[in-house]
């Protein structure tokens, strides 16, 4: 090829006039093959949009190999076989096919498809009477099966062929058949090099057409009979001819942009590859990526001959482009995953340092003719493992039953295992040579995904890691390993419990946020289900918009064991469920959650100070599976005191008391309470803004504080139960009966005991405020008095405080202090906690 320079003096002009004439001379002086698939020439639509595609691309030469029309192959195959059993259908079918080529020669030639369609009749006559020579003699003989299958791809050259014709073009086409001589080996197709040189030779002396139209798919042996180069046998003709055309570039066209990075029908967020090296897109292609079949790269590897993937339905895309180059751009380049596997395991002593028992091991497999996938043996020597096709799994297993029964008879060897239903993920790319920490990366995600690795392969080249794992989580292992090099966002699929207030102004930040965090942080927050007390709303897609208009047009009654088996149906690679209800019943299930790897966040005090039975299978639970509990917000809402308390206690400190105010509902009381307005009328106050629960005693009895001062007690490291804490109420006991009102009504008897507390406060320089206190001996909550320049004196009116003496912080207390109360301030700290875990999964946060 000729390349032409732009001299770096030269003005911008006169690079631009260079780059034009260096991009004309190139189109022009080239050759290239295309290639396209049966999904392209499925019909007269598409013959005549491939016929415009080729027509506007200005090559020198222009080879274009075609499939059959789709489906055309196994409507062959079919049609031999109902042949070749007699079966009355046969006819009908073979009727029904010939319309299906003569109709597309009418739609695609209009008046000029009299010489196609009887082109076309008179194959089709020679196909009727090798199928009735097959109904007479009852089988099907693999040579007249090659003959037959072939037809297709002969078929389909002559209408792309014909029509360019009909445009004025000038356009031979080339039966394969005359010119590819090859050969079948135990690695597959051989092709004679010299020979199909020399045919083709010949072919173009009579046949010199800038334009080539041939067909794939088919060829001859050496002995002159007719073949053809297996199920990927048109790309393989693509290659071989554009090795034949001595060409510039190979183009295979298909139905999508190019070589994806996985599967996106397992893989929504796929990403596409724009170049990939021929190792890579052999590893690839081998793990069953829809890339090219490696034999096709083949002659395009000896030759150093680009092969481009493209779109035929969007033809302006520049597709992947695969070289012997090798660009680094990360270490993984795809990820692609096998399934309907088996892993077959030899166990035992006696293989320990015997020279010669993997030979054994795969010539067994070899003579059963079972296929290896993957192999995988420790330095130990006392188990060798391999992977194999599901079909040949039972084949496999009795072959090496066989082949070391006497072994087993002796107890040399314990056990031939069979593990059915295995998938194998393969991470590919040329970037991991050499790069530490990959292979760390695929396992860490897996392992955060709840998958298992049942076994491991990794070739010293460094290009390819592969593992088997159970096919029940092998989706959920290729989204994670997917997510876990960048190549899709990290996603979860969430669920939220308790729409209430701080559970609605959760919603409604997590919904705000998600365009920004998968933006900037690769963070997918999907939320897929919604549930109140009694209904709840799943959603597969993910909901967006309105969530309170969705949950009150469900219609579905809330069932906590549907609502967790929605979350983990979508297998993405990670589960979150945020309950905000404050349900002891929601409580109950955490364990089970976490001990599934589902992430749990909440603000529901229930677990943390609940029973400590509960208590303990929850941190079982999450330590056993690696899902994280957080609860952040169960003490002072968005204040990071359980962070600091866990700092603190991780780093080796030791607690020696922890106080604090936990309720901004007493803290704003008793920061007001100044003797000029009565205690209850302040309660009154307090209620009517919107500071109290609807039953202020919830806030008055002191309960709530408890379980705060049980939950950090806990994270500290103490056996404390809220039964444990002693607690005074400033609810009397005569009104803890009574209705709400009733309680409102009466609490006025107690401004006087308030009254005389705060005088004989006051008298002493001291305030009242409503204290919890653990300290090495106790845990109590309750008024105190404190003095006038002490922390939790001089408050902001809502706020809440902690303060942590340690041993490091002794003479001067830790202390964290602000809002701790507030559905957004509290819905804010269990957002918080959300982005934690989704940082603890890789996020980049």
């Amino acid at each position: 090829m000729s390349h032409v320079a732009a001299s770096p003096d030269a003005a911008p002009s006169d690079a631009a006039s260079a780059a034009g004439a260096s991009s004309a001379l190139r189109a022009a002086t080239a050759t290239v093959v295309h290639k396209f698939g049966g999904t392209s020439v499925a019909d007269a639509d598409r013959y005549r949009h491939v016929a415009q595609l080729l027509l506007a691309r200005d090559e020198a030469v222009q080879v274009t190999v075609v499939s059959a029309m789709k489906g055309v192959t196994d409507a062959l195959i079919a049609l031999a076989g109902a042949a070749a059993d007699n079966a009355p259908q046969w006819r009908e079918d073979w009727h029904a096919l010939r319309a299906r080529h003569r109709g597309a020669a009418v739609s695609l030639l209009g008046e000029h498809a009299g010489d196609t369609v009887e082109w076309l009749d008179a194959r089709f006559d020679q196909l009727a009477e090798v199928l009735a020579a097959l109904a007479v003699i009852g089988e099907l003989p693999a040579e007249v099966l090659d003959r037959v299958q072939g037809l297709g791809e002969v078929y389909s050259a002559h209408l792309l062929g014909h029509y360019l014709r009909s445009r004025g073009e000038a356009c031979a086409v080339l039966d394969a058949r005359d010119v590819l001589v090859v050969d079948r080996g135990e690695l597959g197709v051989d092709v004679d090099w010299v020979q199909s040189a020399q045919r083709l030779a010949s072919w173009r002396e009579a046949n010199a057409a800038a334009r080539v139209v041939a067909t794939g798919f088919v060829a001859r042996d050496r002995r002159g009979r007719v073949t053809t180069l297996g199920r990927n046998g048109s790309d393989y003709s693509g290659a071989i001819f554009a090795a034949l055309f001595d060409a510039d570039e190979l183009h295979i066209w298909t139905d999508v942009d190019g070589v994806l990075s996985a599967d996106p029908r397992v893989v929504p967020e796929a990403v596409q590859l724009e170049a990939l090296s021929y190792d890579e897109a052999c590893e690839l292609a081998y793990f069953g990526a829809k890339v090219v079949h490696p034999q096709t790269m083949s002659p395009a590897i000896e030759r150093g001959l680009p092969i481009i993937i493209r779109n035929t339905f969007h033809p302006d895309h520049p597709g992947t482009r695969i070289t012997a180059e090798r660009t680094a751009s990360g270490p993984i380049k795809g990820l692609t995953l096998s399934a309907e596997l088996a892993l077959l395991n030899l166990e035992g002593t006696g293989l320990i340092g015997v020279p010669g028992t993997a030979e054994r091991v795969f010539a067994a497999l070899r003579n059963a003719h079972v296929s290896v996938v993957m192999i995988s043996q420790g330095s130990s020597e006392h188990s060798i493992c391999c992977v194999v096709r599901q079909a040949e799994a039972g084949r496999a297993r009795d072959a090496l039953l066989q082949a070391f029964a006497h072994e087993l008879g002796l107890g040399q060897v314990q056990r031939v295992q069979l593990t059915d239903n295995v998938s194998v993920l393969a991470a590919v790319g040329d970037g991991m040579a050499g790069q530490p920490g990959v292979a760390a990366r695929l396992f860490e995600s897996l392992g955060r995904a709840q998958v298992n690795i049942l076994a491991i392969a990794q070739g010293s080249s460094e290009r390819n890691i592969s593992v088997a794992v159970d096919s029940r989580h092998a989706t959920k292992a290729l989204r994670a390993a997917h997510a876990g090099f960048w190549l899709s966002p990290q996603t979860f699929s969430v669920g939220v419990i308790g729409p209430g207030n701080v559970g609605a102004a959760l919603l409604d930040q997590l919904l705000a946020a998600q365009p920004t965090l998968l933006t900037r942080a690769n963070v997918d927050l999907r939320l897929r289900a919604v549930a109140s007390r009694s209904r709840m709303h799943l959603d597969a897609r993910g909901v967006a918009g309105d969530w309170r208009a969705a949950l009150a047009g469900g219609a579905q009654v809330t069932d906590l064991d549907a609502f967790t088996d929605h979350l983990l149906s979508a297998h993405l690679p990670h589960a979150l469920i945020i309950d905000c209800s404050g349900s002891a019943e929601v409580a109950d299930r955490y364990a089970a959650w976490l001990q599934a790897g589902i992430h749990v966040v909440t603000p529901n005090k229930q677990a943390g100070a609940g029973p400590l039975p509960r208590y303990h299978a929850i941190r079982e639970a999450a330590a056993g599976s690696g899902a994280r509990f957080r609860y952040e917000a169960t003490v002072g809402a968005g204040l990071p005191v359980i962070t600091t308390l866990r700092d603190l206690v991780d780093t080796g400190d030791e607690i020696l008391a922890i106080d604090g105010i936990f309720s901004g509902t007493l803290a704003w009381l008793f920061n007001k309470y100044d003797g000029q307005v009565p205690f209850s009328e302040l309660v009154a106050q307090a209620r009517g803004m919107g500071y109290t629960e609807p039953d202020p005693r919830d806030d008055l009895s002191g309960v709530d504080v408890a379980r705060k001062l049980v939950i950090l007690a806990r994270e500290a490291g103490r056996e404390l139960s809220l039964d444990q804490v002693m607690v005074e109420s400033l609810v009397p006991e005569a009104l803890r009966d009574s209705s709400v009102e009733g309680f409102m009504a009466g609490l006025d008897t107690v401004d006087a005991a308030f009254a005389e507390r705060l005088a004989q406060a006051r008298a002493r320089g001291a305030v009242l405020r409503y204290v919890a206190r653990l300290s090495a001996d106790a845990a109590q909550v309750g008024l105190v008095e404190l003095p006038a320049d002490h922390a939790f004196a001089n408050l902001r009116l809502t706020d809440n405080v902690v303060q942590f003496t340690t041993r490091r912080y002794c003479d001067n207390p830790l202390v964290v202090q602000g809002p701790g109360a507030g559905p957004e301030v509290t819905a804010a700290g269990v957002f918080a906690d959300v982005l934690r875990v989704a940082a603890g999964e890789g996020a980049r946060l």
